[in-house]
């Protein structure tokens, strides 16, 4: 089987746009993930701070034999949880748009645009690395 020059540029293209749309899709992500720092804190802060606590309402604090529970983690949870909901949507809605939406106006493989979505944990996890 003999192929032309053309049919070899023409894969050669595809294969070129492919990289490309990776490395494309590769630094959008990443770029989300700065801003998703935000609820990826808030997250952890839940997960590490109030989580482990052993009580959960003001009203525990009077129970003797506490030796995890903490005032100000009880006072601030309720603020945390909603700006995690909050900022969660409308990173969700961001994610959405700049991986599914986008790629399907412009016709490009969804796959190819989910798979670099993995980038989007990076900055936090550098972030959390160095403190």
């Amino acid at each position: 089987m003999v192929q032309t020059v053309n049919e070899v540029d023409a894969r050669a293209g595809c294969q070129g746009q492919v990289r490309l749309s990776l490395w494309r899709g590769a630094l959008m992500n990443l770029a989300l993930g700065v801003p998703a720092i935000v609820p990826f804190s808030l997250a952890w802060w839940l997960l590490a701070e109030y989580l482990p606590m052993d009580c959960k309402t003001t009203d525990d604090l009077a129970r003797p034999g506490l030796t995890n529970c903490n005032y100000t983690t009880l006072d601030h949870a309720g603020v945390v949880m909603f700006l995690l909901a909050v900022t969660g949507v409308l990173m969700l809605a961001l994610v959405i748009v700049v991986n599914v939406l986008r790629p399907r106006r412009r016709g490009q493989h969804l796959a190819t645009r989910l798979g670099t979505a993995v980038f989007i944990p990076v900055p936090f996890a550098v972030l959390l690395s160095l403190v």
